[in-house]
């Protein structure tokens, strides 16, 4: 989380995350909401999707509402939206439950076994529709290729692609969390967040360092009793580590300098860990708010521009083989639209962002940009970057008048601001079903507590996974606190 004028002064733009839903719907806010000084701007519409022919839709946080809409794209598809919801609810307490509790206690495995299975040992609904994918989930319940193209990028927005087994799981809990929260963001920036958190240590006692690099975990006597710094500081722990990395950066660097700590099993999985897809975000300054064919979706937290369903499986599918897609699916936000202070009187802020692009480059699907051995450069960017703004132009009518300014953040600049990041993956590893729940952050420790018993980690690598939720880090500190 990190707000800067990215483009010109008086544009304040959100360089990474933007909104933060998931922290908002978890129980982390909900026990410290009184306790930061922050304050959360919020719309009616978080989602919505725009198709190149005109055709729209929105997502209201009134299931009502959300029921008629899907019906006037096509009858009968609100009614299978309404069923839907109808069959989950049940499920959705247990569901949310889970994303804030460590998944190895036996407490989590009774859910666990109350979700998957009927009284009489059979499998229940939920646990068929675990498996689906989010296009086979899509297909099968409405007809209308405006409804499933609104709902199917938001599997992407989850690190699961729309044609991964258990995607689909993925679509309806961030619509029934976009339902029930909406899309908030921070008044001034998404990095509010971070300062009042810090504060909040403060005033609490602790103490925030920056700009210093840990470059090992001490261990004596099989327990973490503190860190050294890059400088050769060392900084003792009375009770406890916590480390936010990745199992590689734990595994292979921070416990790689103790022989023996770390089991060979556990050093050939986190040589194993996988990154998935990168991100490439474009932010504009544009001299006027952009205007859609659809009014409604001026006033959408994150409405996406698409092809539709089929056209974000092939851009996924591109992306994997390393390619540039033809046709990316852009997620569009104005933050200045609920927040004016992020901009100028008059102007807008606004952010592209694209989740199906390569990590690491290797061609163009279109064979029109030249892609060499050096990956993400500045050509490179700046070339995908001009496909990008082409292709909203088809749906934001006057787009390329109104831009007074750019600034684009490939995965080459967030590999190098973030090492959890990898080669540039946003999500901090893969989220597909072979490196999630109880395989997550490593087959071999398959919780938020490692092979060191007061060494903790937390972080998109560990469950609940990746985006501002505050999961992982209220698992562990429940513990800490038992």
């Amino acid at each position: 989380m990190r707000s800067d004028e990215l483009t010109l002064p008086g544009f304040r733009h959100d360089n990474f995350s933007a909104a933060h839903p998931l922290f908002v719907a978890g129980p982390a806010y909900a026990e410290l909401k009184s306790e930061l000084d922050l304050e959360y701007l919020n719309t009616r519409y978080p989602t919505g999707v725009s198709l190149p022919d005109g055709r729209s839709s929105v997502v209201s946080t009134d299931l009502d509402e959300n029921i008629v809409e899907a019906n006037r794209l096509s009858p009968g598809d609100g009614d299978a939206l309404g069923e839907l919801f109808k069959e989950f609810g049940p499920s959705m307490d247990t569901v949310f439950a889970l994303c804030s509790a460590d998944l190895t206690t036996p407490s989590s495995a009774a859910a666990i076994q109350s979700l998957m299975h009927t009284p009489d040992g059979g499998f229940s609904d939920f646990a068929h529709m675990f498996t689906l994918s989010a296009r086979n989930l899509l297909e099968q319940r409405f007809r209308s290729p405006v409804l499933r193209a609104m709902l199917a990028p938001w599997a992407t927005h989850l690190g699961r692609a729309v044609d991964d087994a258990n995607s689909g799981t993925w679509t309806v809990l961030v619509l029934a969390a976009l339902t029930m929260v909406g899309m908030p963001i921070p008044k001034g920036g998404s990095e509010e967040l971070i300062k009042a958190l810090v504060k909040l240590i403060e005033r609490n006692g602790g103490e925030v360092r920056c700009g210093q690099w840990v470059k090992h975990v001490l261990v004596e006597g099989g327990h973490a009793v503190g860190v050294r710094t890059a400088d050769g500081d060392v900084i003792h722990a009375r009770r406890a580590v916590i480390a936010s990395v990745n199992p590689d950066q734990l595994y292979l660097k921070l416990l790689d300098h103790d022989h023996g700590v770390a089991p060979p099993t556990l050093r050939r999985q986190a040589r194993d860990y996988r990154y998935g897809l990168g991100a490439l975000q474009i932010h504009l300054a544009l001299s006027e708010p952009a205007r859609f064919h659809d009014e409604r979706l001026t006033r959408v937290g994150q409405p996406h521009l698409t092809g539709g369903l089929n056209a974000i499986s092939r851009a996924t599918n591109e992306a994997l083989r390393g390619l540039l897609p033809v046709e990316p699916t852009i997620s569009w936000d104005t933050a200045s639209t609920l927040d004016p202070s992020r901009c100028p009187p008059g102007r807008a802020v606004a952010r592209l962002q694209m989740l199906e692009v390569p990590a690491v480059v290797r061609g163009d699907a279109a064979g029109t940009i030249r892609v060499d051995e050096c990956g993400w450069t500045e050509d490179v960017k700046n070339a995908f970057a001009d496909r990008v703004i082409d292709e909203a132009a088809r749906h934001v009518p006057g787009l390329k008048d109104i831009i007074m300014d750019r600034h684009v953040i490939s995965p080459r600049e967030l590999a190098a601001f973030n090492p959890n990041c990898g080669p540039g993956d946003p999500f901090g590893g893969s989220h597909d079903l072979a490196q999630s729940y109880m395989f997550s952050p490593l087959p071999g420790q398959a919780s938020h507590r490692t092979v060191v018993p007061n060494l903790y980690m937390v972080g998109a690598a560990t469950w609940p996974g990746h985006g501002v939720n505050g999961g992982s880090g209220y698992i562990v500190a429940q513990e800490l606190m038992d």
